[in-house]
């Protein structure tokens, strides 16, 4: 059994999921700086996300070392080390055009690496069937994914108005 956590922080927008992440990572990684791998991709050039993403890096400050990478995460990932990936879904959404098996074999990559590694995570499958095709390949997509983190995690949080709540 590996010494490294997977840890898997799921919550609503804006439900303080990265913050209690971002502490977790802190926390886990005490005697150096840990990584924080941002997966926006701003090629949509959306001005309400640049302002979410200055806020973010205004909050994480010098207490990261920030990796900007929306699709490459494994190739990022050094053994040792403490990672938080914010957020999976920005990565699912810039991975769509990939086939469903690329996408797993980068995911299991990932939770191969010997490294703490804090995944965040959007709930976006309580809501209505979308019907357009996309939409619905990024819900059910979202919801795979988030099955299998939740799987090898060795703590899954649901996250409420800024409050953590222990299913794993």
């Amino acid at each position: 059994m590996s010494n490294f956590s997977k840890i898997l922080y799921y919550g609503g927008q804006k439900s303080g999921k990265s913050y209690l992440a971002e502490e977790e990572a802190l926390a886990l990684s005490p005697n150096r700086r840990p990584y924080y791998i941002a997966t926006y991709d701003n090629s949509f050039n959306d001005a309400e996300m640049a302002k979410r993403i200055q806020a973010h890096r205004q909050r994480r400050q010098e207490l990261f070392i920030t990796i900007e990478e929306p699709c490459d995460l494994s190739s990022y990932i050094e053994e040792g080390h403490t990672y938080l990936i914010d957020c999976m879904s920005m990565w699912i959404l810039n991975t769509l055009k990939w086939s469903e098996l690329k996408l797993f074999e980068e995911l299991e990559r990932i939770i191969a690496m010997e490294a703490n590694i804090i995944f965040v995570l959007n709930e976006v499958g309580s809501g209505v069937v979308p019907l357009e095709d996309m939409s619905r390949q990024y819900i059910d997509r979202t919801g795979s994914v988030g099955r299998r983190l939740a799987e090898i995690a060795s703590c899954v949080y649901e996250v409420k108005l800024g409050l953590k709540i222990k299913l794993k």
